[in-house]
């Protein structure tokens, strides 16, 4: 594991308290998220909130290695179980992906990472960010809290290059032993 992401799960335990295994697994694994949700919680879905094409801000680009104005694909979803269990962000460079798996992808109710299992695409997942954060509204709704949210930041490289930049964030109150 990479050392700042496990300085950032100390970090966490620091400001909430320890982590449960499954919560630490789900902050630092570089594997598929949705098999470990599978695996806890039985099988999951995708409910998508948005799915829409739109050119890339200064942001997108930056985290994206694009330009500025080139077609991303943003998806905000919820993996969801029995309940709600993760809310999360992507953002995909449409010129790095071909025709099928565009289609899977604007399809929208198929998880990221089944997605590239079935277009058998080769890829490594590389964690860039582990934290605590504050509620916000939405996710308030979805997940029916005000407490304390743990998140991470990561990219899936394909041939050297961002093939998609993933945001995931689920309640502390989640994933207890």
């Amino acid at each position: 594991m990479d050392p700042k992401i496990f300085e950032g799960i100390k970090q966490i335990e620091k400001e909430l308290g320890s982590l449960s295994s499954a919560q630490k697994i789900l902050l630092a694994t570089d594997g598929s998220v949705t098999t470990i949700l599978d695996v806890l919680k039985g099988h999951v879905n995708i409910r998508t909130l948005v799915q829409e094409f739109r050119e890339a801000d200064e942001e997108a680009a930056s985290l994206l290695n694009i330009q500025v104005g080139d077609t991303i694909n943003y998806r905000v979803v919820v993996i969801e179980g029995e309940e709600p269990l993760i809310y999360a962000v992507s953002m995909i460079p449409m010129e790095r992906l071909d025709n099928d798996f565009k289609e899977d992808l604007i399809r929208a109710d198929i998880p990221i990472g089944r997605i590239l299992r079935k277009h058998d695409i080769e890829s490594r997942r590389e964690i860039k960010t582990v934290s605590v954060e504050e509620t916000e509204p939405e996710m308030a709704d979805i997940f029916k809290t005000q407490g304390p949210m743990l998140r991470r930041t990561y990219n899936i490289i394909h041939n050297d290059q961002v093939l998609i930049w993933l945001m995931e964030t689920f309640p502390h109150t989640l994933f207890k032993d």
